[in-house]
C-alpha cells in the first residue's frame, strides 16, 4: 500500500527534520573557574569560619555569665560585694528615728492649711534627737521633767552681755519652754541639742533670721570659739524643704577645740545644735546630726 502525497501541501507544512545529535564535549573543554584568591584560600576560609564560631560561642558564654553576675550584684548590699565595700566615713550609729504620734486629728507643724501657726502638737521632749550608740549622756542637760532652765541654755554663749541680751530676746518673743539632750562620743566630740518652742512659726523664723544670725556669721558667739562664719560646705541636699537651716563653723586658727553649730527653724520651734572637739570637729557627724534633727522637726 502506497501513501499519496497531496501536491497542494507546502514543503513548510512538513515536519522539520530533527537535528543530528552532537557529541558531548570532553570535560576538559570547560574552562577552569577563575578565583580571586590563592588556590589554598578555601582551606583558610574554613579555618577562619571555625575560629569565628568558637569566639562567638565564647562571647555568648561570657555574656550569660556576666549578665548573671550583674544581676547578682544588684541583689546584694554594696558592703557584700568584694572590692565595693563602703569604708567608714565618720557617721555615727544612731538608733532608728520615729516621730512621736500626734494627738488624734492634730495636723503637722508644716500643714499650712490646717496649722497656720506651725504648732508642734507632739511632745517637744520626744522630738529631741536621741544620742548615737556608744555615746555617754550629758547629765547637765536633763533638766527638770525633761524641761531645761533657760539659764542653762544661755551658758552656750561666750560673753555675759550676750547671755543677758539673748535671754531678754527669748523672753520678749514669748519662749514657752526648752527641751535638750547632750552626749559625748568615744572620739571626744561633745554634742548639745536644744529645742526652744514659741507661740508661732513666724516668731521662730524671725529669731533665726533677724536676731541670732546674720548673712555671713552669727550675731552671738558660742563658747569655745573665737570667730565664726557660715558653713558654705554644708551639703545643699541636707537642707530640708520645710526647715530653715543656718550651719556655722569656727574659723581658723582654732583654739584648744573647734566648734560647729547650727540654728534650725521648723514651725513654732527653734533649734540650736552645738558640737565641739579638741583639735578639730569632723564635718560628717555634724552634718548627720543636723539633718536628723531637722527630719524630726519637719
Amino acid at each position: 500500500m502506497t501513501m499519496e502525497v497531496n501536491p497542494q501541501e507546502s514543503a513548510t507544512d512538513l515536519p522539520e527534520a530533527l537535528p543530528e545529535p552532537q557529541p558531548e564535549p570532553h570535560p576538559e573543554a570547560y574552562p577552569e573557574p577563575q578565583t580571586l584568591t590563592h588556590p589554598e584560600s578555601p582551606k583558610k576560609d574554613r579555618r577562619l569560619l571555625r575560629a569565628a564560631l568558637r569566639w562567638a560561642s565564647a562571647v555568648a558564654v561570657f555574656a550569660v555569665v556576666g549578665s548573671g553576675t550583674a544581676y547578682g550584684i544588684t541583689r546584694l548590699d554594696r558592703t557584700d560585694v568584694p572590692g565595693l565595700a563602703t569604708h567608714p566615713d565618720g557617721r555615727w550609729d544612731y538608733p532608728v528615728l520615729v516621730r512621736p504620734p500626734l494627738p488624734s486629728g492634730s495636723p503637722g507643724p508644716n500643714d499650712d492649711a490646717r496649722n497656720p501657726a506651725g504648732t508642734h502638737y507632739a511632745d517637744l521632749r520626744k522630738l529631741v534627737l536621741p544620742a548615737p550608740r556608744g555615746a555617754t549622756a550629758d547629765a547637765s542637760l536633763k533638766g527638770l521633767d525633761g524641761w531645761l532652765a533657760t539659764r542653762t541654755f544661755l551658758k552656750e554663749f561666750a560673753l555675759a552681755p550676750d547671755r543677758e541680751d539673748v535671754g531678754q530676746r527669748l523672753t520678749d518673743n514669748g519662749l514657752r519652754h526648752i527641751a535638750a539632750r547632750g552626749w559625748t562620743t568615744p572620739d571626744g566630740t561633745h554634742t548639745r541639742v536644744y529645742l526652744l518652742q514659741f507661740d508661732t512659726a513666724a516668731v521662730a523664723e524671725h529669731l533665726l533670721s533677724d536676731e541670732l544670725t546674720g548673712y555671713e556669721a552669727p550675731v552671738y558667739r558660742i563658747r569655745g570659739g573665737d570667730a565664726y562664719e557660715r558653713d558654705l560646705d554644708f551639703p545643699v541636699a541636707a537642707h530640708l524643704k520645710d526647715v530653715h537651716t543656718a550651719p556655722i563653723r569656727e574659723t581658723k586658727p582654732y583654739g584648744a577645740e573647734q566648734v560647729r553649730h547650727a540654728y534650725l527653724s521648723s514651725g513654732d520651734t527653734l533649734a540650736l545644735i552645738v558640737q565641739s572637739r579638741k583639735g578639730t570637729a569632723p564635718a560628717v557627724p555634724f552634718q548627720q546630726t543636723v539633718t536628723l534633727q531637722a527630719e524630726l522637726l519637719a
